[in-house]
Formats: structure tokens, sequence, C-alpha cells
């Protein structure tokens, strides 16, 4: 076997081994893991109650993070409609350019927040993404805050029951925060200012006065509350779930499962925001950089629902008589936008809040593969068009040592001849043979492992722009051109179905309906990659000969479920490698057999040189 075949085919099979166990250990058992979660929460939806946050006693000495509301010994309540639940108490109202909802007088939660600028399907005229949803309706998320008092204290604190009163009748706009109130009768007063920006922050300030006889100690707290484990994406590459940057502790990330298991986990840090984040979404908290905090991550069982919290606890601050203490925190609750990020994280000086968005361990061959994608896209104003722009400016980047290994290449097929000659020089020394070839290579100036640079090359920004496409909200529902109008998600036609002409669905045949989505972008992409094995002259050996002839149509299939953009992305790389290496080849006198090739794959007559 000629080493420039045993480096092609070796590339080959490692990628195919890479894909086929990412189809058998990550895409099928997460499809089917969704299938079975729908299943499951369509029954529990009729049968499960909805857990409410309870504030159990603290133990004596400080306050621990378990001290903050929520937890086991929430009771059951009965589920209602989202609409149902939301009348169900008095409301304030919230409209800015990118959120609506309300904020609820009874506890003074943030749980009714929905994002108008993205929607469920495609379709503009779909409902917009709720993301908080309040307590008694089937999925539970809000945030909520206020204070613990110090152990063994009996002073009234507002909570989950108090009905704060709204000073004015006013609704909460960029231009316009909004004041709510409450007195516990025993000399305390609390004034809780809100205001949100344009985009998805919130600013909540507490102030705190006392009136009364004594001073008092208060430990602020914020939560953030899920009830009932949600439907994930299920993918190995992306974190879904808990997820918080605490001080020295770093980028923490709890999955559901890893939750689960762990029932409850506490840092303390300084410099630290934690929250909950879904693939595109997210409600994190935001507390001041410079103040240190016990936080929590924890997981509750109330019945045979799962509750998820995500919790601070500050230190304490002391309320002198006559005295009013000061008191904030951000919340962010919206769409993990990059700019959008990236702009709180130097804004708030925060640590980090760009991990919020889940850019692998190759981020610094993710995020510079974004930032291109995203300044192209500007300038263009098509997604597709940016991804095939850079593939263009990568080929450009990578040319010269393209050059070399494509040149290194055409000389290995002129020495074919010498090659052959050992073989029949030597044909019972395999160790003279190998002797001899490297002579051959060191006299000609051959590097024999050449070949697998551009396979090589392409896997770190196959990989990145992979994770570009699956991660970042700004690839959802981005259109390319035609049929394509998602490039996050896989091509919807289908050959099985004659690209809709029959009303059928392949898909859901058992067993293998997954194996039968094809559509056209990855018939366009196996035809590429077909016509680029078709470069190279047909190998001597027969099982060779047969995993060049069936890899294009494994990858055709491999490939199908995969992002359109990333399928584009791989096409469209094809044909410029064809290009390439037909220019690099004929440059350094060697022949083009593409067309030979091709001839004789249906039965024509090969020309022999």
């Amino acid at each position: 076997m000629m080493p420039d075949n045993r480096n092609t085919i070796l590339a080959v099979i490692l990628s195919g081994v890479v894909l086929i166990g990412w189809q058998y250990f990550y895409n099928i058992p997460a499809m089917e893991k969704q299938r079975a979660a729908e299943q499951a929460q369509k029954q529990a939806s009729q049968t499960t109650p909805t857990p409410n946050s309870s504030t159990p006693t603290p133990q004596a000495g400080t306050p621990s993070a378990g001290a903050v509301p929520g937890g086991p010994t929430a009771a059951p309540v009965a589920i209602q409609s989202r609409d149902t639940a939301i009348a169900a108490t008095p409301r304030v109202k919230i409209n800015t350019p990118s959120v609506s909802g309300s904020i609820a007088l009874k506890g003074a939660r943030i749980d009714d927040v929905a994002l108008v600028k993205y929607r469920e399907t495609v379709d503009p005229k779909s409902p917009a993404i709720e993301l908080f949803s309040p307590s008694g309706t089937k999925e539970p998320f809000y945030a909520e805050f206020g204070f613990v008092p110090a152990a063994g204290s009996t002073i009234k604190m507002p909570d989950k029951d108090t009905v704060w009163t709204q000073q004015g009748n006013g609704t909460l706009t960029p231009s316009t925060p909004i004041t709510l109130t409450f007195n516990n009768g025993e000399g305390l007063t609390f004034k809780r200012t809100i205001s949100v920006d344009d985009k998805y922050l919130f600013t909540i300030k507490d102030d705190v006065s006392n009136v009364g006889d004594k001073p008092v100690t208060l430990y602020p707290f914020g939560l953030i509350s899920r009830h009932g484990t949600p439907q994930v994406s299920g993918y190995y590459i992306l974190h879904e779930g808990l997820i918080g940057v605490l001080g020295d502790s770093g980028l923490q990330e709890y999955g559901y499962k890893k939750i689960d298991e762990a029932k409850s986990v506490e840092f303390k840090a300084t410099n630290a925001w934690l929250g909950i984040t879904d693939k595109y979404w997210a409600a994190t908290l935001l507390p001041n950089p410079s103040t240190s905090l016990q936080a929590r991550f924890s997981s509750n069982l109330v019945g045979t629902l799962r509750t998820y919290q995500t919790d601070y606890l500050l230190d304490p601050i002391t309320v002198s008589i006559g005295g009013t203490t000061t008191t904030s925190v951000n919340l962010f609750a919206g769409a993990k936008e990059s700019a959008t990020v990236d702009a709180y994280d130097k804004q708030l000086h925060l640590n980090k809040f760009d991990r919020l968005i889940d850019w692998g361990w190759f981020y610094f061959i993710t995020r510079p593969m974004f930032w291109m994608i995203d300044f192209l896209y500007h300038i263009v104003g098509n997604f597709g068009v940016a991804i095939l722009l850079v593939t263009v400016f990568v080929k450009a980047v990578f040319f010269p040592l393209a050059n070399k290994s494509y040149a290194s290449m055409a000389k290995m097929k002129a020495v074919q001849p010498q090659l052959a000659a050992l073989k029949e020089r030597y044909p019972d020394d395999k160790v003279k043979q190998q002797q001899e070839m490297m002579e051959i290579y060191k006299k000609e100036k051959i590097n024999p492992v050449a070949g697998c640079l551009p396979i090589l090359i392409q896997i770190p920004v196959f990989f990145s722009l992979y994770k570009v496409l699956f991660v970042t909200i700004e690839m959802r529902h981005a259109p390319f051109f035609g049929w394509i109008k998602d490039l996050s998600a896989h091509d919807p036609t289908n050959l099985f179905n004659l690209f809709g002409l029959i009303n059928f669905d392949p898909t859901t045949v058992p067993f293998f309906g997954h194996y039968l989505a094809l559509g056209l972008w990855p018939i366009i992409m196996g035809i590429t990659m077909w016509f680029q094995m078709k470069l190279n002259p047909t190998p001597p050996d027969p099982t060779q000969q047969m995993i060049f002839a069936w890899m294009p149509l494994i990858f055709t299939f491999m490939l199908a479920s995969f992002p359109a953009g990333l399928v584009i992305y791989w096409a469209w790389n094809n044909t410029l490698s064809v290009l390439q290496q037909s220019y690099i080849m004929k440059k350094n006198g060697a022949k083009v057999e593409l067309f030979d090739n091709i001839k004789s794959t249906f039965g024509g007559a090969k020309k022999t040189t």
C-alpha cells in the first residue's frame, strides 16, 4: 500500500469512526431520550403537583446557604394554565423591546418573562419563547429576592406569600422603574425598586429602613428556582443545567442528572455569578463582584417532581435604629446573545460571564470562528453566505501548507513507477523495500505524511463551526436560500419521500427510521466528496477500492442529521479542495485523473500513462 493512500485511508477511517461513534453513542440516544422525555412529560403534566417554595427555620449560629427559601418542604398545589396562574395574583406589567411579562406583587417574584424577539418555530407568527412561568403552572421557573433574619430572630420578613404594594400604577419599562413597598409592622419598611434595560438585565435595589427600638441584622439572598426536570438536547458537547463562575472555584457546570446525584453543592466565593442555562436561554444571578457570598446548587424531590435551585446568601447587613441600608443585585433573564453577554460582562465587571455561552474546550478556536462569521454576516446579510466566505478565507490562510501537501502528493504520484519497481526487485524483503522507498523520498524531497495535512487542518475548523452552529443563538432560525430556513437544523427535505412529493415521514419507521433522514444538501455534499475521492488514482488493492467507493455514501448518511450549515460548509469545502488540488497537481506536473477515474467507474476505458 502506498504511503499517500495509506495516510488518506487512515484519516478517512478515523473520521468515519468518530462520526459513527457520535451517531451511536450520542445522536441516537439523544433522540430516544428526547422522545421518552416528551412522553413522560405528557403523563406527568396530568397528575403531578407543583411545589411552591417555603422558608425553613435557620439553625443556631450563622445562617448557611440552606437558610435561603426553597427546598423539599414545599407544599404541592394544583396545576393551572399559565394564563390562569398569572391572572390569579395582582401584577406589574413588563414591557421592553426584548421582554414582555409581569412581576407578581405576591412575593415580588419575577416569574412571567417572554422573549418577544424569539419565536418557538421559524414562523414569525408562532408564540414567543416563554422563559419564566409562575408557580402553579406546568413548569414553574422564577427569580426571587429577599432577606433571611439572623439565626434565632423572630422578626417578620417578607416571603413568598407577602403581598407588596406598588407605588403608582406604572408599567416596568427601560425608562420607568417600579417601586414596591412592605411594612412588617415591627419597625422595618422594605422598599424595592426594580428597573430593566432594553435587553435582558433587571436591577433589584432594596432599601430597608428601621424605626424600631433595636438594630436588625439581615442576610440578603437571591434565588432562581425551576420545578420539574426540563427537556434538554442531550448532547455531550452542550451543557444545560446549573452553571456559575464562583470565584477561585472557577466555572462550575452541573447537569440535571449530576446535581440529582449530588443533591446539594455549596461554595464560598467572591466575584461570582450563578444561574440555570438552557441551550439558547438563561437566567443568572449577578451579585456585586466585590461581595462575598455563600452559593448553592441544589436538587430536591417533592413527591415525584424534581426542583432545581441556584441561590446565594450574602454577608450580613445591620440596619441601625433610625437608619436605612441598601443592597442591589442584577438578574439576567433572556437570550444568550454573544454581543449582549459580552457587554454585560464588561459593563458589570463580571467574572468570565461570556462562559454562559458554551464555547467548549476549544474556546480559542470557536470564538474567533463565530466572530468571523458574525462580522461577515453584518456585511452580506446572510449567515449561509458568511459561512461560505469563511471557508474561502480558511482555504486562503492555509493555502501555503496545502500547496506543500498537494505538491508532495503530486511528487509521490510521479515516483510510483519507481516504488512499483522496488516491489518487483525485493518481493520478499519488506525491510529493504522500506529502506529504498525512504531513500527515494529523501532524494525527491517528499514528505510521506503530507497527504494527511489537509484533512487534519479541516478537523478543528469543522468542529469549531459545528459548535458555533449548535450553540449560538445567532444561528438559530438563520435562513440560507431556498428550502433551508434554519442553518442550525438539519436539511428538512428527504430523498425517501421524493423531497415532499409523497406525504410520508420516513424517519417515523421503527428501528431504523433515524437513518432515513437524507436531505438534498447531504446528497450534494456526498457528490462533492465522491468527486474529491475520484481526484486520486484508483487504488490497486480491492479493499482500498471498496473503502474509497463506499466512504462518500457513508458520510452522506452520517452527516444527514447534522446542521444544514455544517453540511453546506463541507460541500463547499470539498468543491474548493477539488479545484485547489487540481490546480496544484497540474502546476507540479502531475496528471489530474478526475475525469478518467469517473469514466472508469461507469465502465469507460481509462487512459494509461
